[in-house]
């Protein structure tokens, strides 16, 4: 049993490294990552290595052919626009319910209150609280199911993230605004306004990415 802990434990290590390289840049976009490289890399057995790029597979992080390596995914521009768009239907519909009870999430107000932390700083570094502020607005609804939905693309959701404050395509300012101003709205019960705003804000990202992404 204590083996089984700790042999999960390396596999959770070695994917979280890796996806930070995938998502940071550090892997670039279709690069192959095989087994032996994985494991020599972190100095994990081969076994340990697989179990690490299945899980990223399975997250969306990496992706894999038939009788091809993993190799790094790339977001291209149907793919950015087809994510933030699943985002806006989920995240849409949550507002109007929150909205409707005049239910603030404080999970969302907290991420908030870290990105106010970065005014002025590197847009990189909102990438967690900026993914933890619209997850806890769906985790506000208390569906399990819901949340189960959402953070089905939450990799796909973190890539877009840090490719968007990574490149410094919208200010860290501009992103806490309009946060602030979506939780304001939805404690005065305006759900109509508050989806505006998601609109806008999801949307000006989505082009803005879709963009930088389809540029040579």
């Amino acid at each position: 049993m204590v083996e089984g802990i700790r042999v999960t434990g390396v596999v959770d290590a070695v994917a979280e490294a890796l996806r930070a390289a995938a998502i940071g840049g550090e892997l670039e976009p279709d690069r192959p990552v095989t087994e032996a490289w994985v494991a020599a890399r972190f100095a994990v057995a081969r076994p340990s290595a697989k179990a690490a790029i299945e899980k990223l597979v399975g997250e969306g992080v990496l992706e894999r052919a038939a009788h091809r390596s993993a190799r790094v995914r790339r977001l291209d521009a149907d793919a950015v626009r087809d994510v933030y768009r699943t985002r806006r239907r989920i995240e849409s519909a949550a507002i109007r319910e929150l909205a409707a009870t005049r239910s603030r999430p404080d999970a969302a107000a907290e991420a908030d209150a870290e990105i106010a932390t970065h005014l002025g700083g590197s847009s990189v570094d909102i990438v967690d609280p900026d993914l933890r502020f619209h997850s806890a607005i769906v985790d506000a609804l208390g569906s399990e199911r819901t949340s189960r939905a959402y953070r089905s693309l939450i990799e796909e959701v973190r890539q877009c993230m840090a490719q968007v404050q990574g490149r410094g395509l919208i200010s860290v300012d501009t992103i806490l605004a309009e946060h602030e101003r979506i939780l304001e709205l939805i404690a005065a019960g305006d759900a109509e306004a508050a989806v505006a705003v998601l609109a806008e804000h999801l949307g000006r990202a989505e082009e803005r990415l879709a963009a930088a992404v389809a540029a040579p």
